[in-house]
């Protein structure tokens, strides 16, 4: 039977898509001749003008194109979204390079026709594939079942157990792990034996796929180990444990012909940053022209109210670690910074809170910015010079962030924000150092509707007043 995620599967697929590629056109051809019928702006043309080459230089194109953006590699089309963003974007590619070879060879194409063809081609792509995987769903085409090994029951290799788990409807099935560490046998895991019974467990589960996932501190068991694999009929792979230390994400890179690992990948990629501070710059250069005259009144009760300054500057912690002056509207009395020890309070497991309800030093002019969330205008200016962005995790006090535990600070892997999911899941209730799980949700969910959904919710926040002081 053939297979899903197959070289033989990946073979089928380039017909297929070649096949309906050149389909698309063809019926592209014959809708074209009576397109200004339901279209008032498409100018009649004869279609029985089209050169017949252009019915296999299409399919070609299109293939060539998908097989370059690995819409055929079964490392990249597991989960739906990506084979379907892989399909689009390569058709869209493969959409450019065939209009080019329609300016150097043929110009009896028409636009209307060119545009049919193209939309035809995305629709059928997609509809074979959406087809498959409801068929595939339902187990009408069952996955053949791939059986792993995981070398290793720690932390790493738990993350892996449960990808695997994730991803069961494609076939892969954990057999267990091996470990020598007796401290794994008490842990809910399905370890069935040492690193030296590698090769029984191999065939006796009869595993296709080891994964290796041993802590820094058993390193030098790896070369046995994968000596050991080398004479065995299975695919090999390895976790470094490094991993773990990535600010937010490792990746494997290509640096001057040498394969590194990168710990501080960016979470963003290049087109979520651009969209990102697009959206920045629009919609804060919109909010700080609005604000302006609010901003006005409001520096002038400041004045009034308290001897000071109208804005308080304060050193924070942005992406990547990098310090930046962050502004506020001052709601404190002059040299309140001096008297931070005053308020301080402890835990009972020594976390420290810096901030809370009937603090002394804030201002009447100041209670009430706090609770409005006005205090916070200022920081417009911030977003505009590129130091934040409207929403994501807030900045945090330098001193704070020198008792962040190590998996604390991945919330420094994306812009810092004026609003976040912290704050609109219990602001100032929950001190965000104490909290950063709520930061690294955004940061390993993030999305442009994510940051909306955001903003929305935030103001709703700010007109309840819900935990700002």
């Amino acid at each position: 039977m053939l297979r899903r995620y197959s070289a033989d599967f990946a073979i089928l697929s380039m017909c297929i898509d070649a096949l309906a590629v050149s389909s698309a056109f063809a019926l592209a051809v014959f809708l074209r001749p009576s397109l200004h019928e339901y279209i008032p702006l498409a100018i009649p043309h004869d279609g029985a003008s089209v050169p017949r080459f252009l019915y296999i230089v299409a399919p070609l194109i299109w293939v060539g194109v998908l097989l370059i953006v690995s819409a055929y590699d079964p490392r990249h089309t597991y989960k739906a979204i990506d084979e379907f963003s892989r399909v689009v974007f390569g058709s869209s590619m493969a959409a450019l390079c065939f209009s080019g070879f329609l300016y150097l060879t043929s110009r009896t194409v028409s636009r209307w026709l060119f545009g049919t063809f193209v939309v035809l081609a995305l629709i059928f792509l997609l509809l074979w594939r959406i087809g498959l995987r409801s068929l595939w769903r339902v187990r009408a085409l069952p996955p053949r079942v791939r059986r792993v090994l995981i070398i290793g029951a720690g932390d790493v290799g738990q993350q892996v157990a449960n990808m695997i788990d994730q991803y069961a409807w494609t076939g892969l099935q954990l057999v267990g792990y091996l470990d020598d560490c007796s401290e794994g046998k008490q842990a809910d895991v399905p370890i069935i034996g040492t690193l030296e019974d590698v090769n029984e467990v191999v065939h006796a589960y009869q595993v296709e796929e080891v994964v290796i996932t041993l802590p820094r501190r058993a390193y030098s068991e790896v070369d046995e180990l994968v000596s050991a694999l080398h004479d065995l009929p299975v695919q090999a792979r390895i976790v470094p444990d490094y991993f773990s230390l990535a600010l937010y994400r490792a990746t494997v890179e290509d640096f001057a012909g040498i394969p590194m690992i990168n710990l501080r990948a960016p979470a963003l990629n290049e087109y979520q940053r651009l969209v990102k501070r697009a959206f920045d710059l629009l919609l804060g250069g919109l909010m700080t022209i609005c604000a302006l005259p609010i901003m006005g009144l409001i520096a002038l009760a400041i004045k009034l109210d308290s001897p000071g300054p109208i804005l308080f500057r304060q050193k924070r912690v942005g992406e990547n670690g990098r310090l930046f002056t962050m502004y506020k509207f001052r709601t404190m009395v002059d040299g309140a910074e001096k008297m931070q020890a005053l308020v301080n309070e402890v835990t009972e497991d020594g976390k420290i809170i810096h901030k809370k309800p009937d603090d002394p030093r804030v201002t009447r002019v100041g209670r009430f910015l706090r609770r409005t969330s006005l205090d916070e205008l200022p920081q417009l200016f911030n977003v505009l010079k590129g130091d934040m962005s409207l929403v994501g995790p807030r900045p945090e006090l330098p001193w704070l962030v020198e008792q962040y535990e190590p998996w604390q600070r991945k919330r420094f892997s994306v812009p810092q924000g004026i609003t976040g999911w912290w704050q609109i899941n219990g602001r100032s209730d929950k001190p965000m150092h104490l909290h950063t799980e709520d930061d690294l949700f955004y940061v390993q969910n993030y999305s442009f509707w994510l940051d909306l959904k955001i903003l929305w919710k935030t103001i709703w926040v700010v007109v309840f007043g819900r935990g700002a002081y």
